[in-house]
């Protein structure tokens, strides 16, 4: 448009450099202040499903009246993937929109560091290059944490930001409780270590990253005080309001000297998002660390994200207050509602408690771990397991007890996801890996170099066309999800242009769109009428375009559910598998006919992200296979005949 957009802070980077950059920050008396709203508020209040179409509406409004803002973060985390995998839209495009809508404005992503925005470790050069697509393409700031605090695992990654002349921001996660005089692991003294540590290896910005919003006001006044006394690199923090009061510990850490601090637009705050920007700008105003935002700017903002909200009601999670249950379960804000939302589709929608519960338990069976992406997702998988098949601590732990552990679960124990602080339980670990040798180095070193020239060829192969550069880097975080979107966008164009109302819940008859797929381009879609159902289960659809006439042919999912129905395990029937939970079958790894001995892997089940293997209770052979791979199959649901070889 023709208004004027003031300098911001990504012009002062260009100016400065990363180093002179953070020089300015501790000079800086007002507090700094990033807004997440982009990123972690929608991916921890709505399960990640905000669509480019609706994030993208308030960015020129950020550009032209707050560009005070340290930061915006809009990018990384769990949304690279929920773009391509729930909304088929390619996560790159919504960089490049925001970057053209806020000139001005830092760009600031969450980096997993080797896990990349994937839930494994990635080859170095896997995740030296996604860094190199990533900076060019719109990302001024790269938040780099390890999901174990191990800054071995984050170097690559740090290294790789560092190379491109963007600011590296290294987190350390919180765990545990630092006010408790009993804590004897994540003390005072590890997190001055790590602080060390970390800007010892070139970090420009340090970050204190509480993703459950467990850090209480005492223990940030105790924890920002050392860390500035500490390190000679500005210090930002970011928490979650889970507990209700996280505006206290960060009014706490803003008057014990932290240089940066995150929070949510009013309408898009609190509960498992970041807290109230506007408060902790009201209750600032006037004092010596006052952030120097417009007040009246962050309400117009605010109630524009509320309207953009109403759109999203389906995925939005039952939890209407803060809960303090968040001190004992420890659940990260932008996983609860996703486990939520998992659990839903389960069926444990009632069990919610046991699912909570079970959490807290895995922690502590698997040594009080810290719990963010990936390790989190470990500790709920373990969970849902544990609720589903009915299972309590103690039969996990029993030796005797033959148990299929999720596959991130054996991945984790194997040392696959790194090492983490006071290692790991003994015992569990030999029941997991069954006799499998666990790594104990950093899994980067043995994972060797990617063939990116070789990962280009096959993936262009696959999808019979040529990739960008940004294709390739998405494609080597999530081969299966970028095929399928890939797939997707061949068949139906890009659907990200469609509003949102219509993208989630269709349309209704005699119901106008207005959908522009370009600049002064504009399609007028109105949706007439619904034919029936051929013998294929495919109907016409009568609609106008621009006011022409048109037919499409689409299938009826709902007519084809209809025709099969799946036989289900008898409960007492001891040569019976049934399906632990439902999912799709992504392997079968046995033929009918083959011997199997107990604690073999039969199939593999897939869930919401989640992969567990079906394994064999007993010696047996393999009578019968009941289902294929690619088939969805429902709880309990028979999947195969296991006669007991005696």
């Amino acid at each position: 448009g023709g208004y004027h957009i003031p300098p911001g802070n990504r012009q002062r980077l260009e100016k400065l450099g990363p180093g002179g950059f953070a020089n300015w920050m501790l000079e800086q008396k007002r507090v700094l202040v990033t807004d997440t709203t982009f990123r972690d508020a929608h991916q921890s209040l709505m399960a990640t499903r905000m669509r480019t179409h609706d994030l993208v509406l308030p960015a020129p409004a950020y550009a032209r009246l707050l560009p005070e803002l340290l930061s915006v973060e809009t990018w990384g985390g769990a949304t690279f993937d929920v773009a391509m995998r729930f909304l088929n839209e390619c996560p790159w495009e919504r960089l490049a929109q925001f970057r053209e809508a806020m000139p001005n404005q830092l760009q600031q992503m969450l980096l997993r560091a080797s896990n990349g925005v994937g839930y494994t470790n990635y080859p170095d050069n896997v995740v030296r290059y996604f860094v190199q697509q990533s900076a060019p393409a719109g990302v001024d700031i790269f938040r780099v944490f390890d999901a174990l605090n191990w800054v071995e695992n984050m170097r690559p990654a740090m290294d790789a930001v560092l190379e491109t002349g963007k600011l590296c921001e290294a987190a350390i996660c919180y765990s545990g409780d630092l006010g408790d005089p009993g804590e004897s692991k994540y003390t005072l003294k590890y997190y001055l270590d790590l602080a060390r540590e970390l800007e010892a290896a070139g970090a420009h910005i340090l970050c204190l990253k509480d993703m459950a919003g467990l850090v209480k006001p005492a223990a940030a006044t105790m924890l920002f005080e050392a860390l500035k006394d500490e390190v000679g690199i500005p210090i930002h923090f970011h928490t979650h309001d889970t507990s209700g009061i996280s505006a206290a510990s960060v009014l706490a850490a803003v008057d014990a000297g932290v240089d940066a601090v995150d929070a949510a637009m009013d309408s898009m705050s609190g509960l498992t998002s970041q807290p109230n920007l506007g408060a902790l700008v009201a209750a600032l105003r006037h004092t010596p660390r006052d952030t120097g935002l417009d007040a009246e700017s962050l309400r117009r903002i605010s109630r524009l994200w509320e309207q953009i909200r109403l759109n999203y009601g389906a995925f939005e999670s039952d939890i209407r207050s803060g809960t303090s249950d968040v001190y004992i379960h420890q659940m990260p804000g932008g996983q609860y509602t996703n486990l939520r939302q998992q659990a839903r589709s389960l069926g444990l929608d009632e069990r919610w408690d046991e699912v909570a519960t079970a959490y807290a338990d895995v922690n502590r069976m698997f040594g009080d771990v810290i719990k963010v992406t990936p390790i989190s997702k470990v500790v709920g998988d373990m969970a849902l397991m544990m609720v589903t098949g009915g299972l309590s601590a103690d039969d996990v732990m029993d030796p005797a007890r033959e148990i299929a552990f999720p596959e991130s679960v054996v991945s984790f124990f194997a040392g696959e996801m790194g090492q983490p602080h006071g290692g790991f339980p003994q015992a569990l670990q030999a029941k997991v890996l069954k006799g499998r040798e666990p790594l104990t180095v950093r899994p980067g070193e043995v994972l060797g170099e990617s063939d990116l020239d070789g990962e280009r060829t096959s993936v262009e192969q696959k999808i019979g066309r040529r990739v960008s550069d940004a294709e390739l880097a998405s494609h080597l975080m999530y081969p299966d999800v970028f095929a399928e979107f890939a797939r997707h966008l061949r068949t139906n164009g890009v659907v990200s242009v469609v509003p949102t109302p219509t993208f989630f819940y269709g349309m209704t008859q005699g119901q106008e769109i207005s959908v522009d797929i370009d600049r002064g381009k504009t399609l007028v879609i109105r949706y007439l009428a619904l034919g029936e159902a051929d013998a294929d289960g495919r109907r016409n659809v009568f609609f106008e375009l621009n006011g022409q006439p048109r037919t499409v042919k689409v299938a009826d999912h709902s007519a084809a559910d209809t025709a099969i129905r799946h036989p289900k395990a008898d409960a007492g029937n001891p040569d019976h598998v049934a399906a632990p939970m439902p999912g799709l079958i992504v392997s079968i790894t046995v033929a009918e006919g083959q011997e199997v001995a107990q604690g073999d892997v039969l199939l593999s089940l897939e869930a919401m992200k989640m992969e567990t293997g079906v394994i064999a209770d007993r010696d047996g052979v393999v009578t019968s296979i009941v289902r294929a791979v690619g088939t969805q199959v429902e709880a309990k649901d028979l999947l195969v005949v296991l006669e007991s070889g005696d």
